[in-house]
């Protein structure tokens, strides 16, 4: 009720003037081949390989292409890659598109696609995504060879993933640790500009290998304030609002002016626990800490009944999920307090709870801080600006945190890889968990061929993650996307890469 009087009174003190996103010029609200996104973060880079956050990929997916793609029923198709032939089962030649042209004019060659590649195996932050990539042999300019260092499955859905975009040697040996701020790609859209904290700009590239896209600009506003989003849309500043909070859902179904636009997603929330901190070494507390938590309350009142309760790392809409063996935790208080006692902390202790300034996880933050305080458990929260965020949970520095993680490659080995300690830091693994039977689970199924017995394997490895209470299960995401009413040509992306280029007005 609070987030709508204040949407009201914000509408009526606007008064119909609507203004361009950090421009102060009126912007049209009629049809248009301009489109103005509202995100809640600004990218952390336009640098595929250097990271794996949502933010910065739903940009980078309108400036660079991979080599496949996958369609709607998780099938590799071609991309920048026409087709693909299995040599054997750990070596795939590829044969590329021709006459594809990079955005500094260059055309793409076998160099660039090996460049890419290797460059992303060696990259510690998406390494867990490609590091089954021993080399890239180019056979001439138009044809590569990927030796993997063992057979792996699921390596072309991996083809298709962002960490994988291809991006162009020379501007890249040429602008060094600049790159990130100034990226070249393949896409049907080129970078333009970025106005740090404010917008970042593309335009249409007209010389795009699969025809000039329909729309000629693409702004991407960063409003991490979710009532200011929804007004930016109401008001014609932007097109399209990435990120509706739970509770302005009703007023937007019911408002003539915005259309609705939800999707399942392929993500859990989560709530994560820093291993390497006292009292989180203790299995008891995170137990405790579990049963304390009213999951069904939170989802009520932080998500207001969007998406569902998660139960284990990974949610239904991925093969060898678990989601309906695993044993969930029922909201038990008086077994929380046992547990502390047990693990010492009779009278409970003091800790910090940390997130991202998302105004749902904010209000996930506060609910728990308040469910927790009943066990003896003092919570302060700490709200960073995503960035920063990102950097503090990737050293360490947190004791709990609100997080969330996807498996876009729709193989639970990439779902499942937050959990091996290769991956401590950047690359995921932000609780520093540390099972060597899960990371050999994992390494096992990486290399088995078996269908079915990667699916048992994948199985026990989840039975041990529920055992060993890394995180608080949140909720099943769901995309909850508004836009304006003559908007066409958009589609909810479980993934959330959503494509753009070829959104129009009707």
């Amino acid at each position: 009720m609070k987030r709508m009087l204040l949407l009201a009174f914000a509408l009526i003190l606007i008064g119909g003037m609507v203004f361009a996103a950090g421009s102060g010029q009126v912007r049209s609200t009629g049809p248009s081949d301009s489109i103005v996104v509202g995100m809640t973060s600004q990218p952390v880079s336009l640098d595929p390989t250097t990271t794996n956050d949502l933010a910065s990929i739903q940009v980078n997916r309108q400036i660079y292409n991979t080599l496949l793609e996958l369609d709607e029923n998780i099938t590799p198709v071609p991309s920048l890659a026409e087709r693909w032939v299995w040599e054997d089962p750990s070596r795939v030649r590829l044969f590329l598109r021709r006459n594809v042209r990079f955005h500094n004019g260059d055309i793409l060659r076998a160099s660039d696609v090996k460049f890419s590649l290797e460059r992303a195996a060696a990259s510690p932050t998406v390494g867990f995504i490609t590091g089954m990539i021993n080399r890239v042999d180019i056979i001439n300019d138009y044809e590569v060879i990927i030796l993997l260092n063992y057979e792996f499955v699921p390596f072309l859905n991996h083809l298709a993933h962002p960490a994988l975009f291809i991006v162009n040697e020379r501007a890249v040996r040429e602008q060094g640790d600049t790159y990130g701020r100034n990226p070249i790609g393949t896409g049907p859209m080129r970078f333009d500009n970025w106005v740090t904290g404010a917008n970042l700009n593309l335009t249409r590239f007209d010389d795009h290998w699969g025809g000039a896209p329909r729309v000629r600009n693409i702004t991407f506003q960063f409003i991490a304030d979710a009532a200011a989003r929804l007004i930016a849309l109401e008001t014609g500043e932007i097109d399209i609002n990435y990120t509706v909070a739970p509770s302005d859902v009703a007023y937007v179904n019911s408002s003539p002016n915005l259309n609705m636009l939800r999707g399942m997603n392929i993500a859990t929330e989560y709530i994560g626990f820093n291993f390497r901190k006292t009292p989180f070494n203790d299995v008891r507390v995170r137990q405790a800490i579990n049963y304390a938590i009213d999951m069904n309350a939170v989802l009520n009142a932080a998500y207001m009944g969007t998406g569902g309760v998660a139960n284990g790392p990974i949610n239904s809409m991925i093969w060898a999920s678990a989601a309906d063996r695993l044993e969930p935790f029922t909201f038990n208080p008086v077994r929380a307090r046992q547990l502390l006692a047990e693990a010492g902390y009779p009278n409970g202790f003091s800790t910090t709870l940390v997130t991202n300034d998302t105004v749902t996880r904010v209000d996930v933050a506060e609910i728990v801080q308040n469910m927790l305080a009943q066990v003896g458990i003092q919570v302060e929260v700490q709200i960073l600006e995503w960035g920063a965020y990102l950097d503090m949970t990737a050293r360490g520095d947190h004791d709990m945190f609100i997080l969330a993680w996807g498996t876009p490659t729709r193989d639970p080995d990439y779902g499942l890889s937050i959990f091996h300690t290769s991956n401590f830091g950047a690359a995921g693994n932000r609780m520093f968990y540390d099972n060597p039977r899960v990371d050999a689970l994992l390494d096992q199924g990486r290399q088995e061929t078996n269908q079915a017995r990667r699916e048992q394997i994948y199985i026990e490895v989840q039975q041990i993650i529920r055992n060993d209470i890394p995180w608080v299960w949140t909720q099943t995401g769901e995309h909850l996307i508004a836009s304006r009413p003559d908007l066409r040509g958009f589609t909810v992306d479980p993934g959330g890469f959503h494509l753009l280029w070829n959104v129009y007005f009707e």
